[in-house]
C-alpha cells in the first residue's frame, strides 16, 4: 500500500500563487473503485448482479492478475455510466465528470467485447444523440461543455462503436467497413481539429486514422525513418498508429504500425509508455499503454504486446484502478484515478490475448 500513500502526500503538495494569496491545497488524487456514480440499477442492464452473470469470462490460460484486471475494468466502465442515459463519465474527479465521445465510444466497444450488449448499445445510443462539432465533451445531459473545439475524431469513433454492435456478440469485435468522414463542406473532416491531447490543432496522424484517410496518404504525410508519427515533418513517434490495427484497420499501414509500436515498446518504462514521444517529460499513461499492447497482440507480436500488459498492470493502484497517467519512476498516480478510457482499453487488450 506504498504507493497509496505517496499519491495521497503528493496531491496534496501547495501551489503558490503569483498574487501572493493564501496557498490552496490542490483536490487528492483518489484512487479506490468508484461507487456507482448515477445510482444502482435494481434489475436489467447496468444491475451488479446481471452484469455479473452475462460478463464473458477471460480464457483458462489467463493470470489471476488479468482476471481481476478484466473484471475490475468491467466495473469502473458499469460504475461510471448513468444506466438510464447511458452517458459515460470519463472520471469521477472535477475536469474529467464529463462524457468525452472518443473515451464513451471505446467503453461501448470493451462492454460489447466482454459480453454486455444491453449496456454497449446504452452508451452508443447517448452518443448517437451528441452534435460532435458543438465540442470536445458534453455534460450527462447531453450539452456541451465550452471551453474545447470539438475534436477531429469523435464521430469517427462514435461510428466504430455502432459497427462493434453489429457483430455477433461473442465476446470479439468487429469494427471494418467504414467510409472516409467529411464535415459539411466535404472537405477532410480530421484536417486542423484537435486530436486525443486537446492542445494543439492541426492535421494529426490519431485523427487522420480515424476518418479512414488513405493508408498511402497517411504514410506519405506521417511516415519518419523511425516510423508514424503526430505531425508531419516531425520525428515524434505517436503509439495512436495502433488505431490502424484495431479500431480502425488498414491493411496499407500493417509494416509501420509495427515498426512504430515496436520502436515504443523498446523505450517503454517500467509503467508504460506516453502517448507519443517528446509528451510531458517523466509521466507516462495507462491507455496508449493497454491500446498499443492490443495492437501488438494484433500484429502477433505477443512478446512484445507482454511486456507492455506487464507495465500495465505494473501501474495499477494498490486498488486495482488505472490512472490517467503516472509517475515514470515510481508509478504514483499523477492525474485521475480510475480513467474509464484506460479500463476499456485494458478490457480489449485482455480479451485479445486471453480471450
Amino acid at each position: 500500500m506504498i504507493r497509496g500513500f505517496i499519491a495521497a502526500g503528493a496531491a496534496v503538495l501547495v501551489a503558490a500563487s503569483f498574487s501572493g494569496a493564501t496557498e490552496v491545497p490542490p483536490e487528492p488524487i483518489r484512487t479506490v473503485m468508484p461507487a456507482p456514480h448515477f445510482g444502482v440499477a435494481e434489475s436489467g442492464a447496468f444491475s451488479p448482479a446481471d452484469v455479473g452473470k452475462r460478463t464473458a469470462p477471460l480464457g483458462p490460460t489467463a493470470p489471476p492478475w488479468a482476471r481481476r484486471l478484466y473484471y475490475r475494468s468491467v466495473r469502473v466502465l458499469v460504475a461510471l455510466t448513468d444506466p438510464r442515459s447511458g452517458a459515460m463519465l470519463a472520471g469521477e474527479r472535477e475536469g474529467w465528470d464529463y462524457v468525452w465521445p472518443r473515451d464513451a465510444a471505446a467503453g461501448a466497444i470493451a462492454l460489447e467485447a466482454a459480453g454486455l450488449r444491453p449496456e454497449a448499445r446504452r452508451v452508443v445510443d447517448f452518443l448517437k444523440k451528441l452534435g460532435t462539432e458543438r465540442a470536445a465533451r458534453f455534460y450527462p445531459d447531453g450539452s456541451p461543455v465550452p471551453g474545447r473545439p470539438a475534436a477531429g475524431d469523435g464521430q469517427a469513433w462514435i461510428a466504430a462503436a455502432e459497427r462493434a454492435l453489429r457483430s455477433p456478440p461473442s465476446g470479439t469485435v468487429s469494427i471494418n467497413g467504414r467510409q472516409t468522414t467529411t464535415d459539411e463542406y466535404g472537405h477532410p473532416a480530421w484536417q486542423d481539429r484537435q486530436d486525443y491531447g486537446e492542445n494543439e490543432t492541426g492535421d494529426l496522424l490519431g485523427n487522420a486514422i480515424a476518418a479512414n484517410a488513405p493508408g498511402a496518404e497517411i504514410e506519405r504525410r506521417f511516415l519518419s525513418s523511425r516510423g508514424l508519427t503526430r505531425e508531419e515533418g516531425s520525428d515524434e513517434l505517436d503509439s495512436a498508429v495502433a488505431w490502424a490495427t484495431t479500431v480502425f484497420p488498414s491493411r496499407v499501414m500493417r509494416g509501420a504500425v509495427r515498426e512504430t509500436l515496436l520502436t515504443l515498446t523498446r523505450e517503454s518504462t517500467p509503467y508504460g509508455i506516453p502517448p507519443m514521444e517528446g509528451w510531458t517529460p517523466g509521466e507516462v499513461w495507462t491507455a496508449p499503454t493497454a491500446w498499443s499492447a492490443w495492437a501488438l497482440i494484433e500484429l502477433g507480436e505477443t512478446r512484445a504486446a507482454d511486456r507492455l500488459l506487464a507495465e500495465l498492470h505494473r501501474a495499477e493502484t494498490p486498488h486495482g484502478t488505472l490512472p490517467e497517467r503516472v509517475d515514470e519512476a515510481t508509478g504514483v498516480p499523477t492525474s485521475t484515478t480510475p480513467l474509464a478510457w484506460s479500463h476499456a482499453f485494458a478490457i480489449l487488450a485482455l480479451r485479445a490475448r486471453y480471450g
